[in-house]
Order: structure tokens, then C-alpha cells, then sequence
């Protein structure tokens, strides 16, 4: 079975984090738990998955400015959000067989398409 979670807008890069960070353990610990929020909200219409899965994530961008391992980063938020949602079990080796992430440019929409393909053991 395929699932499709569709995040509308971008998510926090590395760079923005780090920043965060530097300036304040405190901001850094919001904006993880705002974007982990916004992810476990969006999945809740998700079916629970109890097989490995595949993820493949597109990531739809503004601009080409960020680096793709920035951007990419973002996939923690992702995987706690949906654990969280209880779409997974966790989010360990035992639950998710691999990443695929493809990175593209969509100025009027930018946003985060995740992709979750069951595999049967």
C-alpha cells in the first residue's frame, strides 16, 4: 500500500535551525516542535502502517537558493511528526528501510510531498 502526505509550504532548513540554535536552545526547541506538530496534524489522515516502509519525499522549494541537504534536513520533523500521529510505530531501522529524496522548484506552491511505500516482509 501507498500512502501520500502533501505539506503545504516549506519546512525549516538546517541553516535556519542551526541559527536558531546559536541564538537560543530555546527558539530552536520551538521550531522543532511547531514543525513536528504541523506534520503530526497533517497525518492523522494517514492509516497506520506496520510493515517497513520506503519514503520518498519531494521536496518543492520557492527557489534554488538552499542547498538540498538543508533542505532535507527537515525530513526529522517528518518521520517524529508522523510517529508521533501514530501513522508509525517508530521511526528505527526496523520501521523504515530507506530515503529517497528528489528536490524540485515550484515558486507559487512550494511544499513537501511524502511518499510511503509499504513493504511486505
Amino acid at each position: 500500500m501507498t500512502q501520500t502526505l502533501i505539506i503545504d509550504g516549506e519546512l525549516t532548513d538546517l541553516n535556519t535551525y542551526i541559527n536558531a540554535e546559536r541564538r537560543n536552545r530555546f527558539i530552536a526547541a520551538k521550531i522543532k516542535k511547531e514543525e513536528t506538530y504541523k506534520v503530526k496534524s497533517l497525518s492523522r489522515t494517514l492509516k497506520q502502517i506496520f510493515s517497513p516502509v520506503e519514503v520518498e519525499i519531494h521536496w518543492y522549494s520557492k527557489n534554488i537558493r538552499k542547498d538540498p541537504d538543508n533542505i532535507c534536513y527537515a525530513k526529522k520533523y517528518v518521520m517524529d511528526g508522523l510517529v508521533e500521529a501514530g501513522v508509525l510505530a517508530n521511526d528505527g531501522q526496523k520501521q523504515i528501510i530507506g530515503f529517497r529524496d528528489k528536490f524540485f522548484v515550484d515558486k507559487l506552491n512550494p511544499r513537501v510531498e511524502v511518499i510511503l511505500r509499504e513493504k511486505p516482509l
